[in-house]
């Protein structure tokens, strides 16, 4: 794969794209990033096997009817035309090529249509769709059906983040193309008295009773992410989740929840098998993904890697992290037979 000249792994992307993008922009990237966490995965010491035989072996999978080559799903990542011209199509492209699968955000840059129609060009199936709640019920609605129509298969419904406050301003050419102006936030009116938080923001976040709905109006598999608590997983399942992912949203909503692996026995302990249960935060090599699967996740999500290969190379970059983290993956099941 031609790439740029001193790759070798995926730390040189992480350099390289800092040097690209704007210092407000990578501030934005960076936000939150959970340092405990990724050290989580380092804590696993891993038992080398020689002498096993493994010829055959293989990274592939299948999720809700599709087959992926790799267990490496690209995470949502709002506002991809930040790190990239391309942003989100180049994305798409570059997973669907290397056989995986994009899960385009609410936030996206670009329309759902045309990054679906990017997938396809790059070969990959159709990707999936992350939902934000959109205040109530009607907006909501309308975003989700603006997915099915684009050709999405499945829908994320991110939980873990009912309160999103802009963290930097955004260029006037990047915004999320796909919400209503009516969409973007208006609060609702407070009475003295009334909290800003309990009867403002969260008066207009979601419910057990709202996830009941949602799962009503859709045919498509339903993931539920930001699941660490294993009984919300399994309520999750109760009210006719597909799926979960286990995540503490890469560490930018709350700040000192327990990270994904440390959650991730509990959660497939109280689900026993009923659905796929998935990784999400803190995935930084192949390595970090063997732990997650030898515990139990079916796949795992990776988010800031990718945008640093889309930031340093665009599709060509977030082609070749991938293939890193895929050859990682491989090595290390070999190495432990």
């Amino acid at each position: 794969m031609n790439t740029q000249p001193g790759i070798n792994g995926i730390a040189d992307y992480q350099r390289l794209a800092q040097a690209k993008v704007d210092e407000a922009v990578w501030a934005y990237l960076q936000d939150g990033i959970d340092v405990a966490g990724s050290a989580a995965f380092a804590a696993h010491r891993l038992m080398p096997r020689p002498l096993s035989r493994v010829t055959g072996g293989h990274t592939r999978l299948s999720l809700f009817g599709q087959e992926f080559a790799h267990p490496f799903l690209m995470a949502p990542v709002a506002y991809q035309r930040l790190f990239h011209e391309h942003g989100e199509l180049a994305s798409a492209l570059a997973g669907a090529a290397q056989g995986g699968q994009q899960i385009i955000s609410s936030l996206a840059s670009h329309a759902i249509s045309d990054i679906a129609r990017a997938a396809h060009e790059g070969g990959g199936p159709a990707p999936w769709f992350q939902l934000y709640w959109q205040q109530e019920r009607e907006a909501t609605l309308r975003l989700l059906r603006l997915a099915e129509e684009a050709g999405c298969s499945a829908i994320v419904f991110t939980v873990d983040a009912p309160i999103k406050l802009a963290t930097m301003q955004l260029p006037a050419d990047v915004h999320a193309v796909n919400l209503l102006a009516s969409q973007a936030g208006v609060e609702p009116r407070l009475q003295a008295g009334q909290s800003r938080v309990f009867d403002g923001w969260m008066a207009q976040a979601p419910d057990w009773d709202d996830l009941v709905w949602l799962r009503a109006q859709i045919n498509l598999p339903l993931l539920i992410k930001g699941v660490l608590h294993p009984d919300d997983a399994h309520q999750a399942i109760e009210s006719g989740c597909d799926g979960i992912v286990v995540s503490s949203h890469g560490g930018r909503v709350l700040p000192g929840v327990p990270d994904s692996l440390a959650c991730l026995p509990a959660v497939l302990q109280r689900t026993d098998g009923r659905v796929p249960v998935l990784l999400d935060s803190g995935i930084r090599s192949g390595r970090d993904a063997f732990v997650a699967l030898a515990m139990g996740a079916r796949a795992v999500l990776i988010g800031r890697p990718y945008v640093w290969g889309l930031a340093a190379n665009g599709a060509m970059g977030v082609a070749h992290v991938i293939r890193l983290l895929r050859d990682e993956l491989e090595m290390t099941m070999a190495l432990t037979g």
